[in-house]
């Protein structure tokens, strides 16, 4: 055997990490503006007000169903809130963004 044949090449290794990462993240964007997002177009007002009561109190569910909630909640990761905006800021942005991508 030839010492190429047993030596060890991380750049195939790290291409392959990186491809799959990339892969991941575009399925990932393309997932939440494809299947999520269209859940939010016909109830933009109602998704706004349950993501308030998420952003605000403790326990916004309280003993109601928390499904509308989870729902809502994803938003933040569709549309992650910046470090230094306000709530009401962000809900406007949130608002925007949907309205905008549901009529595309």
């Amino acid at each position: 055997m030839t010492e190429e044949t047993n030596s060890f090449s991380p750049i195939r290794l790290i291409v392959f990490v990186l491809l799959l990462m990339l892969s991941v993240s575009f399925m990932a964007t393309w997932y939440g503006n494809n299947v999520n997002l269209p859940r939010y177009c016909g109830k933009v007002d109602e998704t706004i007000i349950v993501l308030r009561k998420i952003m605000t109190e403790e326990t916004p569910a309280g003993d109601e169903s928390r499904r509308p909630y989870i729902i809502a909640a994803k938003i933040l990761f569709l549309l992650p809130k910046y470090s230094e905006e306000d709530t009401e800021s962000y809900l406007l942005r949130v608002r925007d963004y949907i309205q905008e991508n549901c009529t595309s």
